[in-house]
């Protein structure tokens, strides 16, 4: 109860400071002397009030309503596109995590009460479970697209701590899908997809509102998770060579075309088939890195994609391509 206390009254100090901040449009030395404490402590509230979601920055340039790149990619794929800038000399890790950040704060913007979220794990999707932006909602229901387990693990810990950050933030309920990521025979997965229990999950998938992913890629400077986390046997892999596959979207794997049917590995994937995936109203996809432009392109190429989050370098690769 002392905690939650606390919590409030650092809300309710921190949306004070921010109202005088932004709205009054007073200096930090002036709300320091109202509030009668330090700049520094003004500054840590006026933070507080950002990532907690109190304040919602939005940048609207007076020359252009999108960026030249943006409006480019938007006009040549048919998608709304929201480019981040990033400088060249950054490592990966911190290119994925700007991504990421812009990534959590437009989907705060996107989830609303009485919808359903669908969420792809991966290394991308963990990074934006860290950045969420707390958002009052109700009714809202988070699922897990795909399964995560393996002959390793079962996946649980690793899933369960992504959609918790998303239930958390939305104050959602939570849909875990408890099964493997690939079944060894197909057969296998035919037969548990006729159970009641995963018919119900499966019909929480059919209702999504919204479907948030990155793309599994081979080429990643960040190794995406489905390839490295003992999902994918040596017979695998190479049958995903001599297929010409580039990527997969919650384990269902594709090529350079946006041809997936026929691709042997899907048989025995547990994420939704693309078919119904393209049902799905808003369908975002965050990728990080220029690796992932050839991943990328059979994506919008299968018409995944309805948002894209991306950072400059990807993007410019993109265009040029």
């Amino acid at each position: 109860m002392v905690d939650a206390d606390r919590d409030d009254d650092r809300a309710r100090a921190a949306l004070r400071a921010a109202q005088m901040y932004y709205v009054q449009d007073l200096t930090m030395e002036a709300i320091a002397s109202d509030l009668h404490t330090s700049r520094s402590t003004v500054s840590r509230l006026l933070s507080h009030a950002r990532s907690s979601g109190l304040v919602d920055i939005q940048i609207r340039s007076p020359f252009d309503a999108a960026t030249e790149l943006e409006r480019g990619l938007e006009a040549r794929h048919g998608i709304a596109v929201h480019v981040v800038p990033s400088p060249q000399n950054i490592s990966d890790v911190d290119r994925l995590d700007r991504v990421a950040l812009t990534a959590a704060r437009l989907l705060a913007r996107f989830v609303d009460s009485n919808m359903t979220l669908g969420v792809a794990w991966g290394s991308t999707v963990s990074a934006i479970s860290r950045h969420l932006v707390p958002k009052d909602t109700h009714n809202v229901t988070v699922v897990q697209m795909n399964g995560a387990g393996s002959y390793l693990t079962t996946g649980i810990d690793y899933t369960s701590e992504i959609l918790r950050r998303f239930g958390d933030a939305y104050g959602a309920k939570v849909q875990q899908f408890p099964v493997p990521a690939f079944f060894d025979d197909p057969d296998t997965r035919l037969a548990l997809w006729r159970e009641r229990s995963t018919r119900r999950v499966l019909d929480i998938q059919s209702r999504m509102d919204l479907a948030l992913f990155g793309l599994g890629s081979p080429f990643a400077g960040v190794p995406s998770q489905v390839y490295i986390g003992g999902y994918l046997d040596e017979a695998d892999f190479a049958s995903l060579t001599e297929e010409d596959i580039v990527g997969d979207v919650a384990t269902v794997f594709y090529r350079a075309d946006g041809s997936w049917r026929d691709v042997s590995l899907n048989r025995r994937a547990t994420g939704p088939a693309f078919d119904e995936l393209r049902r799905v109203a808003r369908r975002v996809c965050v990728v990080a890195g220029e690796q992932k432009v050839p991943s990328l392109r059979g994506a919008l190429a299968a018409r995944l994609i309805t948002d894209l989050v991306i950072d400059e370098g990807a993007a410019r690769r993109l265009a040029a391509s």
